[in-house]
């Protein structure tokens, strides 16, 4: 018999890229199969789960103004293919028979419903799936605030970061085999050492609501639900307990 899950509510963030598999651009429609796969697998646990995804494998605002767009506009065009991307998961997650909503931070009523908080909570204490798009609806913040934001105002037990690698690294594991893994840290450290997990703002409002973010390997199949369960390989980020 499975372990019971360690968490009643989560919040999964997943980079555009993680939706591109070996692709340079756009969505593998097997890896987006995959990750609906193992977002249903967690949501059979009994656990309430709520999603945000970036635009980076569509496009990046922070690229485009680096070319020389207007920091702006770029940035709300890369909302808008946060939106795409929601779309795509959740047409994948109802395959896969998981009741789905998406809710957007810019409201566009034909396609999806606007941000409305406790409408969203009222959506996963009925175990729909929420997936948040167009990040916060601002410019200059990226979608890992909008994560940790979000998963703050859904009052989550923890945010899931899923990245290519299986946990946080003092260097990039697939670029030096000396890279060491790390099994927890605080949010200082992270900070302090500016360890790629997140952006800084998303760190520090984690921080603020102790909400901590737990980072795994999303393309590992299973990975997870066994993290939910407190099980495999992972990197927990939070506050040391006092004493």
């Amino acid at each position: 018999m499975s372990p019971k899950p360690a968490y009643r509510r989560v919040l999964l963030k997943l980079s555009g890229e993680a939706l591109m598999a070996r692709r340079e651009y756009g969505l593998d429609n097997d890896m987006v199969r995959a990750i609906a796969a193992d977002i249903g697998a967690v949501v059979a646990l009994g656990v309430q789960v709520c999603v945000v995804i970036g635009g980076g494998n569509i496009f990046r605002g922070v690229s485009a103004a680096a070319a020389g767009m207007e920091r702006a506009q770029a940035d709300y065009i890369g909302m808008l293919a946060t939106v795409m991307n929601a779309l795509a998961m959740q047409a994948a997650l109802e395959a896969h028979g998981v009741a789905t909503r998406v809710q957007s931070a810019i409201p566009m009523s034909s396609v999806c419903e606007p941000y409305i908080r406790r409408r969203a909570e009222r959506h996963m204490e009925k175990g729909r799936v929420v997936i948040f798009a167009a990040g916060t609806g601002n410019p200059f913040f990226t979608t890992d605030t909008a994560a940790a934001l979000r998963a703050a105002e859904m009052g989550a037990d923890a945010l899931f970061k899923g990245t290519q690698v299986d946990g946080v690294y003092s260097a990039d594991p697939r670029r030096d085999t000396a890279a060491t893994r790390y099994e927890e840290l605080t949010y200082q450290t992270v900070l302090a050492d500016q360890l790629a997990v997140m952006d800084a703002a998303a760190i520090s409002l984690a921080r603020e609501n102790k909400l901590p973010i737990v980072v795994f390997n999303i393309h590992a199949p299973g990975a997870f639900a066994a993290v939910v369960r407190g099980e495999g390989r992972f990197t927990r980020i939070h506050e040391p307990e006092a004493g």
